[in-house]
């Protein structure tokens, strides 16, 4: 198991306001939330530094997060108003944790282009 923040997560070295778990995945509340819901989605098993360290073998991992995701927006009543998943990948794409995750964001207006 990595040794991220995340990892620390996982293993429940440090608290994390968890919402989903099963086999595969961990769901838990940001701590610096940029919408009413802001989720984060990890693989628990198969961590991936970023998207780019993925392959075609990790697709399988990739969509369970992605529908992991919508099932939980949904579940949460934002199916009908919306809601974005958004992957940052590397520095200059925004990633700050190394351990590939999914962000959820709902609950107000997501404009376009994201900052």
């Amino acid at each position: 198991m990595d040794d991220t923040l995340f990892g620390k997560i996982i293993r429940r070295e440090i608290p994390a306001d968890i919402v989903f778990e099963d086999d595969d995945v961990l769901g838990f509340r940001d701590i610096n939330p940029q919408a009413p819901l802001h989720v984060l989605f990890i693989p628990k098993r198969q961590p991936l530094p970023t998207l780019d360290a993925a392959s075609e073998a990790d697709a399988p991992l990739l969509g369970k997060l992605l529908l992991t995701a919508a099932a939980f927006a949904r579940s949460e009543g934002y199916a009908d108003s919306g809601y974005r998943c958004v992957l940052n990948c590397n520095r200059d794409g925004g990633q700050t944790v190394y351990h590939l995750h999914v962000h959820l964001l709902a609950g107000r207006p997501l404009h376009w282009p994201p900052g």
